[in-house]
């Protein structure tokens, strides 16, 4: 029983070895982010798990010397706020720190609770959080807050906290350089889920040290940081889109990869794939739609993993593809035309004459059925009346569009000679 409490209360080596001065922290350059201890200014920090925002945090609210609360948003209780707030009415001449771990957790009703103590100075509100503040926060509070970015850890900045560890323990960790490094690489920047491990092989006294394959045994991957729903989502299928227009085959896999990897909705994909096709592609190469619509219907169909390869192939082919926006060009400037100029009425010749009034009325009188002409063409103006010819689609040279282009350059030429008759 003794040696079940000693273990209950040695705290884990990630604490022990939590740095004690801002030059400490590793990998984040934040040491002149605070001008003063004495006159803080409330704080959130924003950065992926395990990069230093918890022990920033610490650091400063020791430096400062007051008072210093700390809980977290997901397991908070109201009361918890209720009694700061209590000590601070109760004692108007003292200022408290309160951190609040994944402070995005807390609603919009809240975080408002903080404003008034945050005005009046009694008390200084530090938030660490993974998801973007300007998403997920409240401007108000925003507005009362300084902002910190903290970075994503490097390999060399996970290679130093090992060595901080081994130190620290006075022991090296039982591994190859190339399963220390794949160590790191496994962590993917998360400074705590690196130590947590290092622990673990730290306890372990093995004949040899590990190779990669053994570490893989005992150790398991990190899950990737993704929210389907927040700012990683956004970054990764911007990645993907970007990486589409610009034609880069193998990014483009990588992004659709990291997606999938992630417990990203697959279908999700393919309806960013639909939407590229018909944005960044458009009649440069008319079968683009085809495919990503057939990888939309072949994932319905057949599901992980058989599906996912038909997601791969329309990946593939769009970012092969010749690129034109011309199409959505096109689309946004006949757009914002037809909102200009109001209910400009159908020339007369163009419509329909199915009664007697509107044959009176000369409904589609003059109008030339273009069949009947010379290479099916009249040249005729379809625009209103009211309104002068406009020019909103403008082929490329690329792909299929050449030949659009070329067909459309006859078009306005024969227009032009009819016009000078």
């Amino acid at each position: 029983m003794e040696n079940l409490q000693l273990f209950e209360q040695t705290p884990p080596l990630a604490d022990r070895i939590r740095p004690l001065e801002l030059t400490d922290l590793i990998g984040q350059p934040v040491d002149q982010q605070v001008s003063s201890f004495e006159n803080l200014q409330s704080l959130i920090l924003w950065g992926p798990p395990g990069s230093g925002k918890t022990s920033f945090a610490k650091i400063i609210a020791k430096k400062s010397g007051l008072k210093f609360e700390e809980t977290s948003a997901v397991t908070h209780a109201t009361a918890k706020f209720k009694s700061i707030f209590d000590e601070l009415a109760n004692d108007p001449s003292e200022k408290i720190i309160i951190l609040i771990d994944e402070i995005h957790h807390l609603n919009k009703s809240q975080q408002d609770i903080f404003l008034p103590h945050l005005e009046n100075g009694s008390l200084i509100l530090i938030g660490t959080t993974t998801e973007n503040p300007s998403f997920e926060l409240r401007p108000a509070l925003l507005s009362r807050c300084k902002v910190i970015t903290f970075n994503r850890l490097q390999l060399e900045d996970l290679d130093k906290i090992l060595e901080r560890a081994e130190n620290f323990m006075q022991r090296e960790l039982p591994l190859t350089p190339e399963a220390r490094r794949h160590l790191c690489l496994m962590s993917d920047g998360d400074g705590r889920y690196l130590l947590n491990r290092a622990e673990e092989l730290l306890s372990l006294n093995p004949p040899e040290k590990l190779t990669i394959e053994g570490l893989q045994k005992i150790a398991p991957k990190r899950a990737n940081v993704y929210d389907k729903s927040q700012e990683e989502h956004y970054n990764l299928i911007s990645a993907l889109h970007k990486s589409l227009r610009g034609s880069d085959v193998d990014a483009a896999l990588y992004w659709t990869n990291r997606m999938l990897t992630s417990g990203e909705n697959p279908l999700y994909i393919t309806r960013r794939l639909v939407r590229f096709a018909s944005e960044d592609i458009g009649l440069a190469d008319p079968n683009a739609l085809i495919q990503a619509i057939a990888a939309h219907q072949t994932y319905a169909m057949l599901g992980s993993p058989e599906g996912e390869l038909a997601i791969s192939n329309a990946v593939i082919y769009m970012a092969t593809a010749p690129k034109s926006n011309a199409g959505y060009v096109a689309y946004g400037k006949s757009k914002k035309c037809a909102e200009s100029y109001g209910s400009l009425p159908a020339p007369a010749k163009i419509r329909n004459a199915p009664t007697k009034l509107m044959k009176e009325l000369k409904y589609g009188e003059g109008y030339i059925y273009d069949h009947n002409e010379e290479n099916a063409f009249s040249g005729d103006n379809f625009f209103p009346d009211e309104l002068s010819r406009k020019k909103f689609y403008c082929p490329v040279e690329r792909g299929f569009e050449r030949e659009i282009k070329k067909r459309c350059d006859w078009f306005d030429k024969i227009r032009k000679q009819k016009s000078n008759r």
